[in-house]
């Protein structure tokens, strides 16, 4: 038929639609996912002008026959390259059933729950540790968390939770969960929304630049006090050694701003200036493993101490996120664990995100939707090898 019978069939559709339903604009309006218009006894396409965002056939029982179905949202470049939580779900939308992407979760899955168990028994070993030597009281009892399923949940949705819950006073919020549970996603958002009120200044915290610290004074320790300069964890990491290099470590006001100074062996820098450079060097990096197994105990005081000050004292929304064995130690009511009910997901979400990052390489803004899940297959077929 010609374009001006389809477009009279569509008229006339629509206007028997509304007539059954008013709240049709509403509905059209609602969709945001492209789909086909199907009649009964042909297939009909409509208009370019149409958004083409629901189905429904045009039986004489009209009123009877309304089939609505969201489609899979298209990955467009403007969604790749927001390389977001909403790139990982189109994506995973895309490749829904596809053989070597169910291969590839698994991997990335099991590799995500094998390593976060093996952390979970180093972190628990140092905390433990921390114990017999004194540094950490053993009875210490921290207060009750609030579980979030993130199944089926936007970041935006999580945040909103954990606002809803925490209330207007709250001045630490502690936030903890496996990988892959989205804490890092969730944290940005919830410090754009509680920024939004212009009387309220967050700042997030790590205890990561705390232990690549005391790692940096270990390792400067050496390279002054053993012959060859080498890292030797059973002389530099003794219990006098590590109370020295803690003293060496001051958190406070430095140019108007909270920071970490490391001061003592030589050296007076601020972590906020050397935390991609120095506090980045292989001296630092491959001996952090080595440290943190037995600076748990010191660490989680000085980070306790400094989140108190900042948020007693300094009128900030401090949002701390970690494993639960190295922020129980932290005094707050507000304290979240992100779980995830579905646990192949974390695999998905893991892959997906490994996907995402290469195939933004490989296109540009005037890549079609096809030529950019051709390139992604392309890249989940180099990775599934």
């Amino acid at each position: 038929s010609s374009f001006s019978d389809r477009r009279s069939h569509w008229s006339r559709s629509l206007y028997r639609l509304r007539r059954y339903s008013p709240n049709t604009d509403r509905l059209i309006r609602s969709f945001h996912y492209p789909v086909d218009f199907f009649c009964q006894r042909k297939r009909s396409y409509l208009p370019r002008s149409f958004p083409n965002r629901f189905v429904f056939n045009t039986s004489s029982s009209f009123s009877s026959s309304i089939i609505y179905r969201k489609m899979a949202p298209l990955l467009t470049f403007d969604v790749l390259q927001h390389q977001n939580a909403e790139t990982s779900n189109v994506i995973m939308k895309a490749l829904e059933g596809n053989e070597g992407f169910e291969k590839l979760s698994q991997a990335e899955g099991s590799g995500i729950l094998a390593r976060d168990e093996e952390d979970g028994k180093k972190l628990t070993k140092g905390v433990e540790y921390a114990k017999q030597k004194g540094v950490i009281d053993p009875n210490f009892v921290p207060e009750p968390y609030i579980t979030i399923d993130v199944l089926g949940k936007s970041p935006d949705e999580v945040a909103d939770t954990m606002i809803d819950k925490s209330g207007t006073d709250a001045k630490v919020i502690v936030l903890c969960g496996l990988s892959g549970t989205g804490k890092g996603t969730t944290v940005a958002v919830l410090k754009k929304k509680l920024e939004a009120d212009e009387k309220t200044k967050v700042v997030c915290w790590s205890n990561g630049n705390v232990f690549r610290s005391v790692t940096l004074l270990a390792a400067t320790w050496c390279e002054q006090q053993v012959e060859d300069g080498a890292f030797d964890p059973d002389k530099a990491l003794t219990k006098e050694n590590l109370g020295d290099f803690m003293s060496m470590l001051e958190f406070g006001l430095f140019n108007g701003k909270y920071d970490t100074r490391i001061h003592g062996l030589g050296l007076d820098v601020l972590v906020s200036e050397v935390q991609n450079t120095l506090l980045k060097k292989p001296m630092v990096s491959k001996n952090i493993p080595t440290v943190a197994q037995v600076t748990q105990g010191e660490v989680i005081l000085f980070a306790a101490k400094a989140i108190e000050t900042m948020g007693e004292s300094g009128g900030l929304v401090v949002l701390l996120e970690g494993r639960e064995q190295t922020v129980n130690y932290v005094r707050t009511p507000h304290r979240f664990t992100l779980v995830l009910s579905d646990d192949t997901l974390i695999g998905k979400r893991r892959a997906a995100q490994r996907l995402m990052a290469a195939t933004i390489n490989e296109v540009n803004e005037t890549s079609s939707t096809d030529e950019i899940q051709a390139v992604l297959e392309e890249q989940l077929t180099q990775m599934a090898i």
